[in-house]
């Protein structure tokens, strides 16, 4: 288990430059591989553009309090990137006046960063369709201060969307950290115990899946029969959806595919599995990705990549949903990851 983010290591893949320049070369540029925008030219659906915005996806920081191996957010327990209150009422500024219908808290562990809850508070004034906090379970179970997020969650009628690699022991802890399983199970049961999850229950709780290694996720709908099977025969413990979502190559991932000298294999597999229905519901067309610091992407893998938006419009502060609106999305080879078998996006598969 890697103890320490990219960046605190001074791994030369902290660049994001680096890991672009490995996307762009080898088999991409030898001609083994067509890039993405040559292969999305070959059904006419180049370039991407931007539709009108749906969901707003805000990363309020890179701080956590798990390192796990897949991590294309490179976050971490040494990440100091908070989002300030500055940004988040910028932020809650934009909410208001667009047409937006789902608000997407991720991080990092979001719950970390000091503002969250005044965050979430002011944001559930506003009244969106879907209010989703991205946690990662064991959280709620890190620290006292937290042991009441189930609780917070529920007030304010927030959608729990948790990471959750396997229903079995050995192969979460493989992927997350030693007792990170038994944490997550404990932490699923608090929110069962408010309501989250159960059948019937508004109070939405769902799980994430991401495969441990260098393969592709099964089919979502048959891998959300065997986790539900077996956490409910288990531990009693019920939620509503389970959403794969393919590991893409960049960050803590492209360094486990390039030591484990799966890199090639895995872009390979990307392509092969290329599936041009995915296309045109990746989630970059109706999404906006904003950064701790306000800077504006067109998805989170995006941001981690810091490729901004192509826009004159660069930052939250400076929204302006005409001249987003329209915008072509920027792309580069990890973008096979989201249309790749059934498609893959923060809200599982798209075709």
């Amino acid at each position: 288990m890697t103890i320490k983010s990219l960046h605190k290591r001074e791994s030369d893949l902290a660049q994001s430059k680096n890991q672009l320049e490995i996307l762009s070369n080898g088999i991409f540029r030898n001609g083994d591989l067509p890039k993405f925008k040559d292969k999305i030219a070959e059904t006419n659906q180049f370039p991407l553009k931007a539709k009108p915005l749906e969901i707003l996806q805000i990363n309020v920081g890179y701080m956590c309090n798990q390192v796990c191996k897949h991590c294309h957010v490179d976050a971490g327990p040494d990440r100091k990137e908070i989002m300030t209150r500055e940004t988040m009422q910028q932020c809650l500024d934009v909410i208001k006046n667009t047409g937006a219908h789902t608000l997407d808290l991720t991080g990092g562990a979001p719950e970390m960063n000091p503002n969250f809850r005044w965050f979430v508070e002011e944001a559930s004034k506003i009244g969106v369709k879907d209010f989703i906090v991205r946690s990662n379970l064991t959280i709620i179970r890190a620290n006292k201060k937290y042991h009441d997020l189930p609780e917070f969650f529920k007030k304010h009628k927030v959608h729990v969307v948790s990471s959750m690699p396997h229903w079995t022991r050995g192969k979460t802890d493989k992927q997350r950290g030693d007792g990170v399983f038994d944490s997550s199970i404990k932490a699923l049961q608090e929110l069962n115990a408010v309501g989250y999850g159960m059948p019937g229950s508004d109070l939405k709780l769902d799980l994430v899946y991401n495969p441990s290694g260098a393969f592709l996720p099964g089919d979502q709908a048959s891998m959300e029969k065997d986790f539900k099977k077996a956490l409910l025969e288990d531990f009693n413990i019920h939620f509503h959806n389970l959403f794969a979502i393919t590991n893409l190559p960049i960050s803590r991932f492209l360094e486990y595919l390039i030591a484990s000298e799966n890199y090639e294999d895995y872009m390979y597999n990307l392509v092969e599995a290329y599936n041009p229905a995915a296309v045109a519901n990746v989630m970059c067309t109706n999404t906006l990705s904003v950064s701790w610091d306000g800077y504006l992407y067109d998805c989170d893998f995006n941001q981690m990549l810091e490729l901004p938006v192509n826009s004159n419009v660069k930052h939250i502060s400076e929204y302006n949903e005409d001249l987003l609106e329209g915008r072509e999305i920027v792309i580069s080879q990890h973008c096979y990851g989201c249309t790749a078998g059934a498609g893959s996006s923060c809200q599982g598969s798209v075709a």
